[in-house]
């Protein structure tokens, strides 16, 4: 299985969205500078995004985008199914036809990878990505202990 840069610019971009939303309406202009993607490729994955109500849009100026929902509402699973990007790692797309018209030897052994790795994609919210991104700038502003010691001679 392969994700692509689809799946991966959008997680990327939705937690970008979630990172500065207290900062109202978000522009894709900030988020393709911030996070080096194409501003074109945002306008995709986000018209996307906004058909599955992950995300809503306000036009004009001071316009941008916001989460659709609470960020805990929205899993990581669902912003990359979202972008028509398939969490697959079967040969035959799940189709069972991997081995000519029928299933291939180990079919049951990928199709189960592809289904944990949904259920553990599933499990992360954008509420999870924010809380650790925010943790790790925290501890980034923290003065760190420094811890001296002297040696002593006898």
């Amino acid at each position: 299985m392969r994700l692509t840069t689809k799946g991966r610019y959008a997680v990327t971009a939705m937690l970008d969205l979630a990172l500065h939303a207290e900062d109202g309406p978000v522009s894709l202009a900030d988020i393709a500078e911030r996070q080096d993607i194409s501003l074109s490729y945002l306008e995709q994955l986000f018209a996307r995004l906004r058909k599955r109500e992950l995300v809503s849009s306000t036009r004009g100026p001071g316009g941008g985008y916001r989460l659709g929902l609470e960020p805990r509402r929205i899993d990581v699973a669902g912003v990359i199914t979202a972008v028509d990007e398939r969490l697959d790692s079967t040969a035959c797309g799940g189709q069972g036809n991997c081995h000519g018209d029928k299933r291939c030897l180990t079919h049951e052994l990928w199709q189960d990878l592809s289904d944990s790795i949904y259920d553990y994609l599933s499990s992360i919210s954008l509420q999870d990505l924010l809380d650790k991104q925010l943790a790790k700038k925290k501890s980034a502003n923290k003065p760190q202990d420094l811890n001296l010691s002297i040696a002593t001679h006898s």
